[in-house]
Parts: C-alpha cells; structure tokens; sequence
C-alpha cells in the first residue's frame, strides 16, 4: 500500500504496473475538494496522449496498479 498525503498530491508522477494504450506514466493535474477542503478526487493525465481521467485519490494506494514516480 502506497502512503499518501492527498494534498501533496497536485503534479505528483505515477507508473500504472499495467499500462493500457502504451499509457504508463501519468501526472497528478487537477485536485477536486469539498467546501471544508478535503481532497475528494484528482485528475489524472497521460503524459503519451494527455487524455485525462478523473478517480477518487485512495485509487493511488493500490500497489498492485500503482508506483510513486516515473519508472
């Protein structure tokens, strides 16, 4: 499990373990909060086509889908 602090998460690198479309690499674009602040959801974008997708954070902590950083 991937340890995150979900408002550090703006412009953050991840590595998908199972890329779909030669999209492995993709950055953290957008964080989408609640009225008191709390991260909700982040956007997504691969870096290859730019095409975005927005998930709620804890997906990140899946390790089995999910590496910290480009590798």
């Amino acid at each position: 499990m991937n340890r995150i602090n979900p408002a550090k998460l703006l412009l953050s690198k991840w590595t998908a373990t199972s890329p779909k479309n030669k999209e492995k690499h993709f950055l953290v674009t957008e964080l989408f909060r609640d009225e008191e602040g709390t991260v909700l959801e982040i956007e997504l974008q691969a870096v290859l086509t730019h095409r975005t997708e927005r998930m709620g954070w804890q997906t990140l902590r899946n390790a089995d889908s999910w590496k910290m950083g480009w590798q």
